[in-house]
């Protein structure tokens, strides 16, 4: 499903041009037009039809607030180009502590900018086929995973597969505008479905009218969410990098105000009521079971006629697009997350890209935070829209008071020619317009939605921010405490081997004979008792096999493993000082999941235990039972061409259980090969093993026996 993997050398064929960034990185700004008008139009209904005369000019000012936000973007995607967007400009300029307020203003906004976008995506499906209202969770559950798989596919492949869809809607939604409007011209202007409706409204204070039209502009500003991901994603653009930024952004601000002010005079052309309780429609009947037709399905069926190919095909590309606004969070989430984590910010595992050149662990991050998001508000876009734009103008304002500070500083520094200072005044005015712009808006948004959800936002920023600070701290205390003194010295004299046996197994004398092969100073092997029964026939089998290497016997009262181990090697190195104690435990390997269940993973817990013990190195003898094949791909069976050449299969003896200290000893083993595939060791030898002569003097006191000899039957 995510494809083979791909190697380094190919992530420059993964970079965009022009034409497949746009529906990447462009499709959230593209795709908020479809319900910022709706939303802006929603509210000024709270206050009765009348207040729709306000709509023109609420309209003006979101479109201002936009060419404002993309102009000043550009300035900064040309003087912080590497990918850290609004984090990054705010971190240099403004200091570590609001560089950290960006990031959590902007990774909450991102888990938002999937939960709305997919929520409103449903909704448009829904207003095209009502009977999949009942499983509207599910359906938006669904789009997040299928689009996150196709991300974890790749870059590159992701713009391939949504590029259509995205410039199907902005074609499919400009022929509309462009239609609407030709047939007002001609005196047939369309009229949407709920034009007879009326709205009930209380009368309202003169202050109530203020705060209405400022929520209304709090909400047609959803228009400008996704601006940001364009800065943050520069790193994905081919070369030149900057300048094809530059470029889609600008390609973005343009579609977007002729979208958005497309759409928002056709539905007052039209006469589309779309209020936020239903039932305030007075005319409807049917408001409290069928749910309310979105405003671009209203103007669809008002301009084409309901229920044709184009209302259907408005719908559809509607609905895509809006489902794949999601996928610019999963093109910046990961990247803002890689720059984070670099940064020491965040937990490392985010700055690794996965098979596909991805940065997969922060989209499957997102993922999962979307989906509990959609959990708990119930796919609900008018709930979760309150959440919405809150930390897109936190980092709104943060990045453009940062740009500020850097052309101030750029000023001061002097060296420019005076072109060049020309351009750097012309990029400060910019900025300083819009952090003025941007800051009063998030005031507005702010005192306009605290008290319809947004307070969440103000209470996970500052988690977030706790969060990612107290990363930065533990990785700079590790830091310094693994960096290297001046005068390293390390005092371990002494080199002792542990094998632990638990039963006369094939997996536990394979541990023990690699402990011979390691050749330490001294080795034994440890049985921790827990059953006098089998701790007797252990000492019984191990004299019958002649293993000369002693067999120390700990009791266990109490039934723990690791407990005694732990005493015994404590006291041990209290007797013999500093040496290294190496403990050899084997462990099965297993190839089905079902069979993790059936084992009790002792060698991984006693492991763990052995790891808080100075002066102790773990290590783990793997035995690969059969099923490991399906992992390995390795089967029992014999090497390819052997059954056919009618040759048998010889396996080769192991190497004898002695130290060379013994040379002269005789061990009976019976049958000891290694695990499944390998080319040591077989089945079916029960003929003794002489080790070979004694090595010369200048060994080692404890060495295995060399060479390996030929079995007879």
């Amino acid at each position: 499903m995510i494809g083979d993997p791909l190697p380094s050398e190919k992530l420059e064929g993964q970079l965009l041009p022009k034409h497949l960034a746009l529906p990447i990185f462009a499709s959230d700004a593209l795709s908020s037009v479809a319900y910022a008008p709706q939303e802006l139009l929603m509210i000024l209904l709270l206050g009765g039809l009348a207040f729709l005369s306000f709509a023109p000019w609420v309209a003006a000012a979101v479109v201002v607030l936009l060419i404002t936000v993309v102009l000043s973007y550009r300035q900064l995607v040309k003087a912080y180009p590497s990918g850290g967007g609004d984090y990054e400009v705010a971190h240099k300029n403004l200091g570590e502590k609001a560089g950290l307020v960006v990031a959590s203003a902007l990774l909450v906004d991102y888990v938002l900018t999937v939960a709305v976008s997919v929520a409103s995506g449903v909704d448009n499906i829904i207003s095209a086929l009502p009977f999949l209202s009942a499983w509207r969770v599910e359906l938006a559950i669904l789009c997040v995973v299928i689009i996150a798989a196709v991300n974890l596919r790749g870059v590159r492949e992701s713009s391939k597969a949504f590029a259509v869809p995205t410039y199907i809607f902005i074609g499919s939604i400009f022929v509309m505008i462009i239609t609407a409007l030709v047939r007002t011209v001609f005196g047939d202007a369309p009229v949407a479905e709920s034009a007879s409706f009326q709205v009930h409204a209380d009368g309202l204070t003169q202050a109530a009218v203020v705060l209405l039209l400022l929520r209304a502009f709090s909400s047609g500003c959803s228009a400008l969410t996704g601006v940001e991901a364009v800065a943050n994603g520069v790193p994905a653009f081919r070369t030149p990098k900057i300048r094809n930024a530059r470029a889609t952004l600008g390609m973005m601000g343009g579609i977007a105000i002729v979208l958005f002010a497309g759409l928002t005079a056709t539905a007052l052309i039209s006469g589309v009521h779309y209020a936020e309780n239903p039932c305030d429609l007075q005319g409807w009947a049917q408001c409290a079971t069928e749910p309310q037709r979105s405003l671009i399905a209203q103007i669809a069926a008002a301009t084409f006629g309901n229920n044709t190919v184009f209302f259907f095909l408005i719908q559809a590309a509607t609905a895509v697009v809006l489902l794949l606004a999601a996928n610019t969070a999963f093109n910046g989430f990961p990247l803002l997350g890689s720059v984070l984590a670099r940064d020491s910010y965040a937990p490392k595992a985010l700055n690794t890209r996965g098979d596909r050149l991805v940065y997969s662990n922060g989209m499957i991050l997102l993922a999962l935070a979307a989906i509990a998001l959609l959990l708990v508000y119930q796919a609900n876009l008018t709930h979760l829209i309150q959440l919405y734009i809150i930390g897109v103008f936190v980092s709104f304002t943060l990045g453009q008071s940062g740009m500020v500070k850097h052309w101030i500083t750029l000023l001061r520094s002097g060296g420019q020619t005076g072109r060049e200072r020309t351009s750097i005044v012309r990029s400060l005015c910019i900025n300083a317009f819009g952090a003025c712009l941007t800051a009063i808006v998030l005031v507005v948004v702010t005192i306009t939605k605290f008290t319809h959800g947004a307070w969440l936002v103000f209470l996970f920023m500052p988690i977030l921010w706790f969060l990612m600070l107290g990363v930065n701290r533990y990785y700079r205390d590790v830091e310094k405490e693994v960096e290297v003194d001046p005068v390293t010295t390390f005092g371990s004299v002494g080199d002792h081997a542990v094998v632990l046996i638990g039963k006369m197994q094939k997996p536990a004398l394979k541990a023990l004979d690699y402990a011979i092969a390691a050749r330490h100073d001294s080795i034994e092997a440890v049985h921790v008792s827990i059953d006098e029964e089998a701790t007797q026939k252990l000492q019984r089998q191990w004299i019958e096999q002649n293993i000369h290497v002693p067999l120390t016997i700990i009791e266990s009262p109490y039934r723990e493993f690791g407990l005694p181990l732990v005493k015994y090697i404590k006291h041990r190195r209290e007797e013999h000082g500093s040496e290294v104690v190496t403990v050899y435990l084997p462990q099965y390997i297993v190839g089905h999941w079902w069979e993790s269940l059936l084992h009790n993973h002792r060698a991984r817990r006693i492991s763990k235990q052995l790891m808080l013990v100075h002066g102790v190195t773990v290590a783990l003898v793997p035995w690969l039972l059969d099923s490991s094949s399906l992992i390995y791909g390795r089967r029992s069976r014999p090497l390819p061409g052997q059954d056919r050449r009618g040759e048998p299969v010889r396996p080769v003896a192991r190497r004898p259980l002695v130290p060379a200290s013994k040379p002269h000893a005789r061990i009976h083993i019976h049958s000891v090969p290694f695990g499944v595939g390998e080319q040591e060791g077989g089945a079916g030898s029960t003929a003794p093993v002489t080790p070979p002569a004694a090595p010369p003097a200048e060994t080692p006191a404890v060495t295995p026996a060399a060479g390996k000899q030929r079995v007879k039957r």
